[in-house]
This record gives C-alpha cells, sequence and structure tokens, in this order.
C-alpha cells in the first residue's frame, strides 16, 4: 500500500495496490513547471513532465489553500473549471478554463514517491485597468475664479497607472501658491485646479493602463461659468449706399449665451431678405456674430447693438453705421494711363489706395496713406484735424491728389490734381492746385485759409502756388 503525501500540511491520500512500486527505476522531473501570466477570462495549462513514473501516481494541489486539484487521471476540486490530461505517461497537464482572480497562487505538482517528490509554479491572472465609478469624478461645472478637484480611480493587476492630458492637446496649468507650472501630461489620480479660468475649460482625458490592453480613458468636462464679454473690432462702419455693409461682434461667456442684434429703435434685427444674421462657433466659450446689411439705404444707418445674455450676466455693445459716398470715375488725363485712373474711381479698387470715407463733421479727423504704381502715385492727406470752432458742415470723401510722373513732351514738372467728389464748399477754397519738382510730394503743412493743420513728412511747396 502507497501514500500521496504533500508537504507543509498539505497531505495528498490515494490507496492504491501495486506490488511493482519501488521496482526499476525511481521517477523523476524532466524539467521545472513554467510560471505562467494569463489574461483574466483566457484558459491556463500547467504541464509537469516525469521521467519513469512507472507504478507511482501525479497530482496537482493549489500550495497557498492546500487544495487537492487532481490526483493521476481523477479531478477531485468542485470547480468546473478544473480538469486533467496526459500523455504516454510522460506529460501530466492541469487545465484551468477562464481563468479568474480566485485562480491565481502555486499549483504543486507531486509524485506520490517516499519521500514525496514535488514542483511548484506559479499562475499570475492579469486583469486590464478598470475605473471605479463611484470614486472617479463627473463633468463639472465651476465658476471662473474657482477650484476644482478632478479625481480618477483604477483597478487591475497590476495596479494601474493614472495620468492626465487634455482633449484639445493644451497644456494643463497647475497653479500653486508662489508657482504655476504647465505640461501636456499630469500624473497621479488627482488633479487639483485653482483660481481656474476660461482657458482651463474644456475636456479632460483620464488615461489608466498597466500594460494589459486595453489602455482605458475617462472624459470628463470642466466648465468654467463667467459673465459675457463682447469685443468690437470696428464701432464705427461706413459703407456707400446701395452696397452691402457686415457689422460684427465677438462673444466670450459660458454657458453659453443667447446673442441677438438690436437697432437704436429697439427693433430686434433678425435674417430676412434685408439683413443676414449669423453667429459662428469659435471655441467653446466664444463666438463671433455678425449683421450683413443689404443694399444699405439711408434709413438703415444708424447705431446696431449686439446683446449677448446668459445665467450669469448681460452686456451689449454698439456700432454706428453711417453713410459715405461711393467712389465716381472722372475723365482720363491725356498724360495719364487709363488703368491708373480707374483705379481711383473703381469701387472694387479702393482699398488699394484707400481713399477718404470718412464723415468728418463726427470723426473730425481722418487717415489716408500714399499708394503707388508703376505709372504714376496716388497721395492722400496723412492726417486732418479740425479745431472746436470749425464749421463742420462739409462732407468730405475720396479727396487726393493724383501725380503724373514727368516724361517726354510733358516736361520736368509734374502736375498735381485734387480730386474732389462731394463737399459744401468749392474745391479751390479747401486746396487747389499743387505744383512741384519731385515725384514725393506731400500735401502743405496747413492751409491757411480755413486753418487746417496736416501732419507731413516733407517740406511744403511755397504758400503762392495754392489757389
Amino acid at each position: 500500500m502507497c501514500h500521496f503525501v504533500a508537504t507543509a500540511g498539505v497531505l495528498l491520500v490515494l490507496l492504491l495496490t501495486n506490488n511493482s512500486i519501488g521496482e526499476a527505476f525511481q521517477p523523476e522531473f524532466a524539467s521545472p513547471i513554467v510560471n505562467l501570466s494569463i489574461a483574466m477570462g483566457r484558459d491556463a495549462i500547467f504541464r509537469c513532465l516525469v521521467h519513469h513514473l512507472g507504478g507511482y501516481r501525479v497530482g496537482w494541489v493549489k500550495a497557498d489553500t492546500k487544495a487537492i486539484q487532481a490526483i493521476h487521471d481523477h479531478v477531485i476540486t468542485h470547480n468546473p473549471r478544473v480538469s486533467v490530461s496526459h500523455g504516454d505517461h510522460t506529460t501530466w497537464n492541469l487545465h484551468i478554463r477562464s481563468v479568474q482572480e480566485e485562480d491565481r497562487g502555486q499549483y504543486m505538482c507531486q509524485i506520490n514517491t517516499d519521500p514525496m517528490k514535488s514542483q511548484v509554479g506559479y499562475l499570475d491572472v492579469v486583469v486590464p485597468p478598470d475605473f471605479l465609478t463611484g470614486e472617479t469624478s463627473s463633468d463639472v461645472m465651476v465658476p471662473e475664479g474657482g477650484t476644482v478637484k478632478l479625481i480618477c480611480k483604477a483597478r487591475g493587476h497590476p495596479l494601474p497607472h493614472v495620468q492626465w492630458r487634455r482633449e484639445d492637446g493644451q497644456d494643463i496649468t497647475i497653479r500653486e501658491p508662489g508657482h504655476k507650472s504647465r505640461g501636456a501630461v499630469y500624473q497621479g489620480e488627482t488633479i487639483k485646479l485653482v483660481k481656474i479660468t476660461r482657458s482651463d475649460m474644456g475636456a479632460y482625458m483620464c488615461i489608466a493602463s498597466n500594460g494589459i490592453p486595453p489602455t482605458i480613458s475617462k472624459r470628463i468636462m470642466v466648465n468654467v461659468q463667467f459673465h459675457p464679454v463682447i469685443q468690437v473690432p470696428n464701432q464705427l462702419v461706413g459703407a456707400p449706399i446701395g452696397t452691402d455693409v457686415t457689422l460684427e461682434c465677438y462673444v466670450e461667456a459660458f454657458p453659453v449665451p443667447i446673442n441677438y442684434w438690436v437697432k437704436d429703435t429697439g427693433e430686434m434685427v433678425i435674417s430676412s431678405e434685408k439683413y443676414n444674421v449669423q453667429v459662428v462657433s469659435k471655441s467653446m466659450f466664444e463666438v463671433r456674430m455678425t449683421v450683413t446689411v443689404r443694399n444699405l439705404q439711408i434709413d438703415e444707418t444708424g447705431t446696431y447693438k449686439c446683446v449677448a445674455k446668459n445665467s450669469v450676466g448681460e452686456v451689449e455693445s454698439s456700432i454706428r453705421l453711417y453713410m459715405i459716398p461711393g467712389p465716381t470715375k472722372r475723365a482720363p488725363h491725356p498724360e495719364t494711363d487709363e488703368e491708373d485712373l480707374e483705379l481711383l474711381g473703381s469701387a472694387e479698387k479702393e482699398s488699394e489706395y484707400d481713399s477718404v470715407k470718412t464723415d468728418l463733421r463726427d470723426l473730425q479727423m481722418v487717415t489716408c496713406k500714399l499708394y503707388k504704381s508703376q505709372t504714376a502715385t496716388y497721395l492722400l492727406p496723412i492726417q486732418v484735424n479740425f479745431t472746436e470752432n470749425q464749421e463742420k458742415t462739409a462732407i468730405w470723401s475720396e479727396v487726393c491728389a493724383f501725380t503724373i510722373p514727368a516724361s517726354e513732351g510733358v516736361g520736368n514738372e509734374p502736375k498735381h490734381q485734387v480730386k474732389r467728389q462731394t463737399g459744401a464748399l468749392p474745391l479751390s477754397d479747401i486746396f487747389g492746385t499743387i505744383l512741384a519738382n519731385s515725384m514725393k510730394v506731400n500735401p502743405p503743412e496747413y492751409y491757411p485759409r480755413y486753418g487746417y493743420p496736416i501732419a507731413t513728412t516733407a517740406k511744403s511747396p511755397n504758400q503762392e502756388q495754392l489757389s
């Protein structure tokens, strides 16, 4: 009669009647058992290789719990996922199907010799990361200047590593007393955002990984609540009658505000055949709102207000739309290319020479620029400032001096002509004809008849040259 014996209190008992045991060669292990690392839910197989087994028997024991798994061909455990197999009395296999975390541990292969022979293999059941929902933050709303703490807890085996990134790729800003740091990645389960600003708003990605696929992530929205703010690029907009003109405002606010336009009459501006109203999102908290007035008429000038309103507050800003005369053509000068003169009177080209388009009654100032082509120079006043006691009834626009370069048959003195589109005063009373000996001609520093100081970069022509 023979017995299986397990050390450290593990007792494997099988009563056998076999007179041949102990005869011939003693059994021995051919190679160690290979340790296994198996993902949860997959199958594990331990192999125990034995030479000269003879009439002895092989058994399997889970060493940490001392639970007998199988003896020879017979499964002892009540675990339905465990089975055994063998081939030619040499290879003895222990099968564990769909391994679970409780299957992790040491497994011993025993031979019932006296003394007993055994060897051990370790089963590591690895588990991909998973978030602990009850301990992980969800979307949050925080007022600008406040503090928010984001927590991301994950489990798995090995224990997952947790890091944070912003979904938009922007840096994460960490503010601490006397110190501020920025980086694309933040390590750790908890991230604290202090004195939060609107630029911190967005989706934060909590990413957990432990080397076992798949890596997982959770998206947490951080919404920053603040009062609407409006920026207006141009608060004064002029356009000729009959043209289309667009007014624009940039709004920053969260929660997303209600945006709309109102005329100075109190009438709300909505999209129609006359108006095209659009709101285009620039970011989570910024929009560009525009209104295009089609075929502008005199009764459509005036003040337009862009209004933004959310649960935190309301703000508005005004844009004044006024009429300016449109460009016109004049007869070509005999010594001037027709192409150059068309630039002066072409609405499509008006931006190239930046002619004056200002109602001086309201602005009291006009800024002009200098444009040069291959054949001529268009000379404009740089700046005109009216004195407080100056008559402000004249509306001047498209005022420019056109210089014809000296050429064969013309002479050495270029002629300077002044073009006037509109105005209540006679042209000669204000400007007159300017003569000079150089292509680079600036307007006179002042017109003594009316005391209009003009900033210049060159000496003025003689006063007697003014008519």
